[in-house]
């Protein structure tokens, strides 16, 4: 009796994270320059910690492939969320940029681009997540 009681906890807790909200995030990403180094993505949830390398929600980095490659997310909560992508051709683990902070790697992000003067606003960047998603972002 306390195994099927304890199934059931299990199970029922299960059914109840899926019910709040627990989805998947894949991203499309086109217009991979080259092979060299990953492609890594970073997730953020709000507008104070956008684009800030110590404060990101979730982050992951594929081997780069010419062209197309998919990145995914998962076990991601209801919510609002903007995504910076770039190309870390050296594959140094970071976003390269020259002396006046300009990216030398190609970077891109979710639902905006690179203005002339800097990156676009997380509030600019945002998407919603109440289900499964699937976006494309390019990168430049």
């Amino acid at each position: 009796m306390a195994m099927r009681t304890t199934l059931f906890i299990f199970f029922s807790l299960m059914v109840l994270q899926r019910a709040q909200g627990q989805y998947q995030l894949e991203i499309k990403v086109t217009g991979v320059p080259s092979d060299e180094g990953e492609v890594a993505a970073a997730l953020y949830t709000d507008a104070d910690s956008f684009l800030k390398f110590d404060e990101v929600f979730r982050s992951t980095a594929e081997k780069a492939q010419k062209g197309t490659i998919l990145l995914t997310f998962t076990e991601v909560p209801q919510g609002e969320y903007a995504v910076a992508i770039f190309h870390d051709r050296n594959g140094n683990g970071k976003l390269d940029t020259n002396w006046l902070g300009i990216p030398k790697e190609k970077v891109a992000f979710s639902k905006a681009k690179m203005k002339a003067f800097g990156p676009p606003s997380f509030e600019e960047c945002i998407f919603s997540m109440n289900s499964d998603t699937e976006i494309e972002i390019e990168i430049n």
